[in-house]
């Protein structure tokens, strides 16, 4: 399933994300793609909201990996700095650990990713304007992206 929605401002970006974050359930994995300075840990602050946690989220770019506590744990990934090859294979542990993994640049470990996942690609078109466009790769996935309303 695949499903597109023009944002028009941060505040609309975490919403989104708060959205799609009261929806999740444990072991889901959301990949994010998109450029530098697309969103996409505005977008997991979001998710963060919808999993009512209270702490402050930013990018885990430096230390691969930020645990945060809420409904669910949140284990945000930024993976930009490593691929296929870099010997992370330790980081799909997370996927089933009972919390929801969010994957930055998520494409640079596909090898590691499960079979099914939501992906999201996010598309900065000027200004405050983003494209986010979800695609799922399982049955669990197309249910979640029927529940959201985007």
């Amino acid at each position: 399933m695949k499903k597109e929605i023009i944002i028009n401002s941060i505040e609309d970006t975490i919403a989104l994300g708060e959205k799609l974050g009261k929806e999740l359930n444990k072991n889901m994995v959301v990949c994010l793609e998109g450029d530098l300075g697309a969103g996409k840990t505005t977008f997991t602050k979001g998710i963060g909201k919808g999993l009512d946690i209270c702490e402050i989220i930013n990018s885990p770019t430096f230390v691969i990996m930020k645990i945060y506590n809420g409904r669910l744990p949140l284990y945000h990934l930024d993976v930009y700095r490593l691929d296929n090859e870099s010997g992370d294979d330790y980081l799909i542990e997370y996927f089933e650990a009972g919390g929801v993994s969010v994957i930055e640049w998520a494409d640079n470990i596909s090898d590691l990713l499960p079979a099914d996942f939501l992906k999201i690609s996010i598309f900065d078109m000027g200004d405050k304007m983003r494209k986010f466009v979800f695609e799922s790769t399982g049955y669990i996935y197309d249910l979640l992206l029927e529940r959201v309303e985007l």
